[in-house]
């Protein structure tokens, strides 16, 4: 009578190097951007040495010149001959990097990045709507007119409410012919846009109250009214901001 087979081992777990992303450098950099902005490396202090961030991802030191060269180039770390790799003040970080951007946002306690982006944009938008009502074609206005009347159906589902409202936003970007602009604006907004901290409540009443916004800003730009339609984007931008920024107060860098 033949013995019984043994039962089938069960298939080891891959090791983690096998589960890592495929571009390990972006991956080293990103967890490097956040232990920066979180203070893990303070600014003014030194980067860990090579060999003990080789040690700490378990990566070549190929990888982890190439996580310094992207630091450097987002203006986080400078690197000196001889002096090694120094940690940078946030002033000289880019905060139009998508990865800076982010890990900054997530350690905004204080909600002080959000509403420096909603001053950007609102500063931006305001200029564009400016230029927009100067120079606006009938066709255009006639698209403006008819997302703000669609708008007005889609109170109620809120998700297909805010994808008009970027529309809104984006068309009167695009007849305002800022290319530059509207780059910044969504770059920023691309960081954000499904956030809870920035998006906020999402209740009718407050998209009935976004989209009398609108119709006063396509009102004033369909007018060829240029300052009437900064000021309505300004008031505009301002106001649905403080209506869903979850922390209390009236934040002084919104203050004009």
């Amino acid at each position: 009578m033949t013995a019984p087979r043994p039962a089938p081992a069960t298939t080891p777990a891959p090791p983690d190097w096998a589960r890592r992303p495929a571009n390990l450098a972006r991956a080293v950099t990103a967890e490097l951007v956040g232990r920066i902005v979180r203070g893990d490396h303070a600014p003014g202090t030194p980067l860990p040495p090579e060999p003990a961030l080789c040690a700490a991802f378990s990566v070549s030191r190929t990888v982890i010149r190439e996580a310094v060269k992207v630091l450097q180039e987002k203006g986080m770390v400078q690197v000196r001959q001889g002096s090694g790799t120094t940690v940078t003040p946030p002033a000289r970080w880019n905060m139009l990097d998508e990865q800076v951007l982010a890990a900054t946002i997530a350690e905004d306690e204080d909600l002080a990045i959000l509403d420096d982006l909603v001053v950007t944009r609102r500063l931006l938008e305001s200029d564009m709507a400016h230029v927009a009502a100067r120079i606006v074609t009938p066709d255009a206005a006639g698209r403006l007119r008819a997302l703000v009347d669609r708008m007005d159906e889609l109170v109620e589902d809120h998700v297909a409410y805010h994808e008009h409202d970027r529309a809104f936003h984006d068309l009167i970007m695009r007849i305002s012919g800022n290319r530059i602009a509207r780059a910044v604006v969504r770059s920023l907004e691309s960081q954000v846009v499904n956030t809870a901290r920035y998006m906020g409540r999402t209740e009718r009443s407050l998209c009935v109250a976004s989209n009398r916004g609108h119709r006063r800003i396509c009102e004033r730009i369909t007018a060829h009214d240029p300052a009437g339609a900064a000021d309505a984007m300004f008031t505009h931008i301002t106001e649905a901001w403080l209506v869903r920024r979850p922390a209390p107060a009236d934040p002084v860098r919104l203050e004009r």
